[in-house]
Formats: structure tokens, sequence, C-alpha cells
């Protein structure tokens, strides 16, 4: 992780608030670089609040010897209002001003998918560690502008959405609901999936209800009844909770099961798309950038025939399939990605 080399250094304690871990680092930046120096994951149900959590772990980094952090970044998964985040996954909020008052540290809240852009714009896009970028068919890399706008897409539990703009040596990041756009369907299954999930939730259903762990199990559902004869992994997968499923199919689909393999096909193709319509929405010279871990975990089903990026590039206007053409695509592997970005977030805002 590499600082601009014009931003002085500072001690971070970056968080990052999820529905399942809270992930917390004494992040030490300096040098044009970033370092974690402690960090540690709590179960986010298992806490009875974040400043108890932060307690404790403030008091296990000063006694491992971290050093003393001189500013607070807290990211989480809904809309900032003022300085809090009502968690729609997480049994307590966030609330800046109970933190700063309890930690005496500027504290700052921001969208879990403003840190991944925070974060991203860190990466080097030459490092494998880090990102890996989706070629195009026939195997061409399209360089990322350094100016370029910079868009987040990222499919865990749900479907996150966010963007970068960079003018002038100023980088703006912003949040965004993205993720609940209309479904993007392309074909005469994914209509018809389209169709089943509306009589599903009552109301045409956004991207997310494909494009995420929960719309894996979505398209499983869909599916699975055309399998007169299910194998032993599908059956394991009805069988098992729906929070345990993606995780099922993703890996039965690796092994070959057919049934599967369909589900995470539909799923990239559709993660496709939403990049697609991304990538004519903002322009991004800097990138498109797949955070969320499903990408990175699934590398070689977006690969396979150059799945993703041939749908990607599908356009009915020749201009559009230019702009898809000329769009660079990469996966985030660094799954520090989030605790970087917050670190990165508190240096911008308490400049």
């Amino acid at each position: 992780m590499h600082l601009p080399s014009n931003m002085p250094g500072a001690t971070v304690l970056a968080v990052d608030v999820g529905g399942t871990n809270t992930s917390c680092a004494i992040v030490e930046t300096g040098g044009a670089s970033f370092a974690k120096r402690f960090e540690r994951r709590y179960s986010t149900r298992a806490e009875v609040s974040l400043a108890e959590a932060l307690g404790r772990f403030v008091a296990e980094a000063r006694a491992g010897g971290a050093p003393r952090p001189e500013l607070l970044c807290v990211s989480g998964a809904g809309p900032v209002v003022g300085r809090s985040i009502t968690m729609t996954n997480a049994p307590w909020g966030i609330d800046g001003d109970e933190l700063e008052a309890h930690f005496c540290l500027p504290t700052f809240v921001i969208n879990d998918f403003s840190a991944v852009a925070w974060g991203v714009l860190l990466l080097d896009p030459k490092d494998p560690d880090e990102l890996f970028q989706l070629p195009a068919p026939g195997g061409a890399l399209v360089e990322p502008s350094e100016a370029g706008p910079v868009v987040l897409i990222g499919a865990g539990t749900g479907l996150g959405f966010g963007y970068a703009l960079r003018d002038d040596g100023h980088t703006r990041v912003y949040a965004s609901e993205g993720g609940h756009v209309c479904l993007p369907v392309y074909d005469d299954d994914t209509r018809a999936f389209s169709r089943w999930l509306e009589d599903r939730y009552g109301f045409a259903a956004g991207a997310e209800a494909g494009v995420s762990g929960l719309g894996i199990g979505n398209i499983f559902s869909f599916l699975s009844p055309r399998e007169k004869h299910p194998s032993g992994a599908v059956r394991a997968a009805l069988d098992a909770p729906e929070i345990e499923r993606p995780a099922l199919i993703a890996s039965a689909a690796e092994s070959g099961d057919p049934l599967c393999a369909s589900v995470m096909d539909m799923f990239v193709r559709l993660y496709a798309r939403v990049a697609s319509d991304a990538a004519a929405t903002f322009l991004p010279s800097g990138g498109i950038y797949l955070a969320g871990g499903v990408a990175a975990k699934n590398l070689g089903r977006f690969t396979e025939g150059d799945r993703f990026m041939r749908t990607f590039g599908m356009a009915y206007r020749e201009h559009i399939r230019a702009i898809a053409a000329r769009t660079p695509v990469f996966v985030v592997k660094d799954y520090a990605i989030s605790i970087y970005g917050a670190a990165n977030a508190a240096l911008h805002l308490a400049r």
C-alpha cells in the first residue's frame, strides 16, 4: 500500500463494521506507505456496542506496543446521516459524536464502499497480489487512466457500489446505493428470473437480488426446480440454511455440478451487465474494480471463456461497445482494502 508522496502521514485507528465481523487496525502511515501495526477481528453480533469493542481493542493494542492513534475512521454498510450510520445488518449503529467523545480522537464515519474506494486508490494495478485485471476477449489489457473516474462494485452478502472522481490532484469519493438499480436482464432466462423475483418481492427487483450472495441463492432457487434428479450437491444446498448456500453452490460449481455451474454462470453474467451499465453511466477510464470477495474467490468462473468480459462488452449500440472496450476491469484481491481505505480516508478528511 502506497501513500501519495505529498500527503503527510498519521497513525489511524481504522475500523470496518460488517454484519458478520468488525475489523480493527492501527495503521501507521508515513514515508509514502501504509502499514498495519496491530489488528483484531471481532464478531459483530457478539458485541454490545462499537464503543465497547473499540475500547477493548485499544487496550489490547496498547499492551501489544502499538503506536497511539491520532485519528479514528469507521466504515459501515449503510448511508451516512450526519456522523452516524444505522446498520441494517448489525445489532447496533455507528455514532461518530459518541466515539469522538469517548476516545478523544478526531473521528470520521464513512460508508463501507467509500472505504473501498479510498483503498482502491492505493492499489498498484501491476501487483498481482492486490489486483487482477480481466483481459478483453483476445487477451488485450487496457491501461487505466490516473486521472479518470473510478467505479467500485462489490458483490458480497449484498451489492455495494461507489465511485471516485479525480481532478487536478484532488480526489472526491462518493457513496451510492447503485446496487439497487434495476436488474439488468439480457436473455430469456434472465427475463424469466426477473419475473420470478417480482413475484417473490412484489415489485421489480434490484440488481442486488441477482448479483450478491443473496443473488446466488435466488438464482439457485429459481433454477433448481428444473432439476428432476438433483445431485447430492444440489440436495445439500437445498437443505442448508440460506446464508450457507452461496458458498456450497460455488464449491459445487467448481467441482463440476451442472446446475450449480449454471447458477454461477448466470451470476457472473448479471454481474457483468451491472458493470457494463456503470461503464456507460460513469465513463470510468480509471477502471471498474470488483470488490466484495465473491469475484476473487471465484475468479476462474469469471475468466473461463472470457465469460465476464464478453458479457460486459455486449451492447445494442456500437459506441457503447466501444466504451466497454476501453474500460479496464479489475478484481480486487486484497481483503484488507476497507481497513487501508478507512485509514486513507481519515488522512484526506482531516486536512
